[in-house]
């Protein structure tokens, strides 16, 4: 159980920090469809791919101060900021998961990526068992929305591929 919570601290310890809910969880299903070892469960939710897992897991660090969340008020809404405590560095320290120098490349690249293109980055994955031509339809029809141009989709289809060249997919 712990392991996976120790990748999940991994993951946010390779970015630095990680601003919003949203964001993370994109970049966790990401990273798993880039074929890294994550184990958590994804289900196509408003945002995209979504794990309640993931949620729990997170909501658990920060329980046991491994995790700091920081709550801010933007614009009409909440933001959260996910960084590694010093008790959360002990814990990956004597969990001593091997350090990934792909992965770590792969989410410090996603972390800057906004939130709004993780979101179409990982919806194209999530859907990446169709003919391109009906992903373009798909995004349409389940993120109208979002008003995705065909240039942002162009742009997230080859942002996938240099993730999966550095991911060596």
């Amino acid at each position: 159980m712990l392991l996976e919570h120790a990748k999940v601290l991994y993951a946010i310890r390779s970015a630095k920090e990680i601003v919003g809910r949203k964001k993370l969880q994109k970049m966790i299903y990401i990273a798993k469809r880039l074929s890294f070892p994550y184990q958590e469960k994804f289900g196509f939710h408003f945002y995209g791919p979504y794990s309640e897992e993931l949620t729990l897991q997170v909501e658990e660090l920060v329980n046991l101060g491994f995790l700091e969340e920081v709550k801010e008020k933007k614009g009409g809404y909440f933001q959260y900021r996910y960084k590694l405590t010093d008790n959360g560095e002990e814990f990956l320290q004597m969990n001593s998961l091997n350090v990934d120098e792909k992965l770590e490349a792969c989410l410090c690249d996603m972390n800057e990526q906004s939130s709004r293109f993780l979101e179409l980055v990982s919806t194209i994955l999530y859907f990446d068992e169709l003919p391109k031509e009906e992903i373009y339809e798909k995004i349409a029809k389940v993120k109208g929305k979002q008003n995705y141009t065909k240039e942002e989709i162009d742009e997230a289809f080859e942002y996938i591929a240099s993730l999966q060249a550095k991911a060596n997919v």
